[in-house]
């Protein structure tokens, strides 16, 4: 049986597609990766799923390995993920706002349910501040561009006050907070979970406000879109077994501070404290997350802490993970 052969236009009309389409295309995209890096900072959904070892058996039948990696703060992780140090990872809100405005590429995968117990403003149990409006012309820590900003910005506004009322204190440590509230220096600190839940038992402290009514304070989680594209497959796993230890770790509590307790080398009471007010769940991207977001986005671009205005939604990435 003859075939006809191709002309020389056809083939170089073919090749040129081949080549724009090969250009077009990261060469690191291109192939499924064997190595899954995964960021996770402590005390969440990631660190979990880390804990049980459920998803080393689950990725086993593909060929692929996990690397895991800790942070110790959203922002350090979110720069890994721009640099490809790792391939996927969780941070915090007000980290999605910061990554999207830098321009460095990364897309929000998943988020996880409202946690807004696990933001919060401590004072001195013995002091004389007893509101919000109490704050007024007070010291405040918080940490510039972290859900403690947001969430403080949002409950001055809802006191009558602007966030110019008060004096902030920009620190960028869980440890520097604590330095400087034990110090005297400051009215009342901003903290998160597990740090905020350690602060309580450690010290002779209220919460003053949380984030309740004010933040539904989700971890997101990110990665590259060229990364995310090629390893839809791999990331669908991921987000099952992240499901499964999600649902795990809502119906057993005392069994999350019982596996996480030895490997972060956090007080089980500490744990224990955190667990209780929060809820496990990994949910889809919804246009009411993108508008909860986009609160967040809107606040930072007034107080000119990114360059420019930004659409959140335009960061989401659908590949239907969960």
């Amino acid at each position: 049986m003859h075939t006809p052969s191709l002309s020389r236009r056809q083939l170089l009309r073919a090749g040129t597609a081949a080549a724009v389409t090969a250009a077009a295309t990261p060469l690191f995209a291109q192939t499924r990766t064997k190595t899954l890096r995964i960021g996770y900072q402590k005390f969440n959904t990631l660190n979990i799923l880390k804990g049980t070892g459920q998803l080393e058996k689950a990725l086993a039948p593909a060929g692929v390995k996990l690397e895991w990696a800790e942070f110790l703060g959203g922002s350090q992780l979110s720069e890994a993920l721009a640099t490809g140090a790792i391939d996927f990872g969780h941070a915090s809100d007000g980290i999605g706002i910061f990554q999207q405005a830098s321009g460095k590429g990364l897309v929000y995968l998943a988020a996880e349910s409202p946690y807004p117990g696990g933001v919060g403003f401590l004072v001195p149990r013995d002091s004389p501040l007893r509101s919000v409006r109490d704050l007024k012309g007070k010291r405040v820590v918080t940490g510039r561009g972290y859900n403690t900003q947001y969430v403080l910005i949002r409950a001055l506004e809802a006191a009558g006050l602007r966030y110019e009322d008060i004096e902030p204190v920009y620190i960028v440590t869980a440890s520097d907070t604590i330095a400087a509230y034990q110090s005297g220096s400051v009215a009342a600190i901003g903290l998160w979970d597990p740090f905020l839940a350690a602060a309580q038992l450690a010290t002779d402290s209220r919460v003053l406000f949380d984030g309740t009514g004010l933040s539904d304070n989700r971890t997101y989680h990110f990665a590259q879109p060229e990364f995310a594209r090629a390893n839809a497959d791999v990331l669908r796993t991921v987000f099952s077994e992240l499901r499964k230890a999600n649902e795990w770790a809502q119906a057993h509590p005392a069994d999350v501070v019982a596996t996480l307790a030895p490997q972060l080398k956090v007080d089980p009471k500490v744990l224990a404290l955190a667990t209780e007010r929060r809820h496990y769940g990994v949910v889809a991207l919804t246009p009411a997350i993108a508008k909860e977001q986009q609160g967040l986005a809107d606040v930072f671009a007034q107080l000119k802490l990114i360059p420019k205005p930004i659409e959140v939604k335009d960061a989401f990435f659908d590949l239907n993970l969960v």
